[in-house]
């Protein structure tokens, strides 16, 4: 098996690059979930969430065209991507204590839950790009596409915890992007999107848009009752 013919390579970069346009948003969830965690283990928890998230990928990857022709799966994944976002924007990183394993464990648990959602559409995008491979290239190209991405997000994470420290309105940022994608996977699944090209055309961005100031504004009022609850 020749790994590096002409074929391979060009689907290798392609992979590469698809990786690089659409893993802003997973490095924004591995942010937000381990900031309250000690600098010691917000490494373990980018390192072991980007880890898994990417082996979660590369099997979901190899069922995203049939698993994307299910109706109603990307709206409960959109559901359930609104309520990470409010947990992450409600979660008060002012006085959290902090106990090593549970809390790192839990942070791993939200970046795979938030990782498979998210990347319900990245991957139609990942599978595309390896099919320009011969058949037979196409599982190691994958496996080898989709690891050269896991520095992109350990990077991306770890300068995202910095500038968080620094701007913490990055961190309401971050909640309302979790929002807008909600929105948008919402409006694509399969048992609503005629729905919406007949009778709400051009919507898209509007409940996109809601959704980001559902999740900011529920998130942000449920932070300030934890902090009045806590004095």
């Amino acid at each position: 098996m020749d790994l590096f013919n002409a074929a391979f390579l060009i689907a290798l970069l392609k992979i590469i690059w698809v990786n690089i346009l659409l893993s802003g948003d997973n490095a924004v969830v591995i942010a937000l979930a381990s900031r309250n965690l000690p600098q010691g283990q917000q490494k373990k928890a980018i390192v072991f969430g980007s880890g898994a998230a990417i082996l979660l990928r590369i099997v979901l990857t190899l069922f995203a065209v049939q698993l994307l022709q299910l109706p109603w799966l990307k709206l409960i994944g959109a559901v359930l991507l609104l309520w990470i976002g409010v947990q992450l924007l409600a979660d008060s990183d002012d006085d959290a204590d902090v106990h090593a394993s549970g809390n790192l464990w839990t942070a791993v648990r939200t970046i795979l839950i938030a990782d498979l959602v998210m990347s319900l559409d990245n991957v139609i995008a990942v599978a595309a790009a390896a099919n320009s491979a011969p058949e037979p290239l196409r599982l190691p190209l994958l496996i080898i596409g989709l690891g050269l991405s896991i520095p992109l997000i350990i990077f991306g994470s770890t300068l995202l915890l910095k500038l968080m420290e620094r701007f913490p309105a990055i961190i309401t940022l971050g909640a309302a992007l979790l929002g807008f994608v909600a929105g948008e996977m919402a409006t694509t699944d399969m048992a609503v999107h005629e729905w919406f090209e007949t009778h709400m055309h051009g919507m898209d961005y509007a409940v996109s848009i809601s959704c980001a100031i559902f999740v900011v504004m529920v998130g942000l009022a449920l932070a300030r009752r934890g902090k009045r609850e806590a004095t």
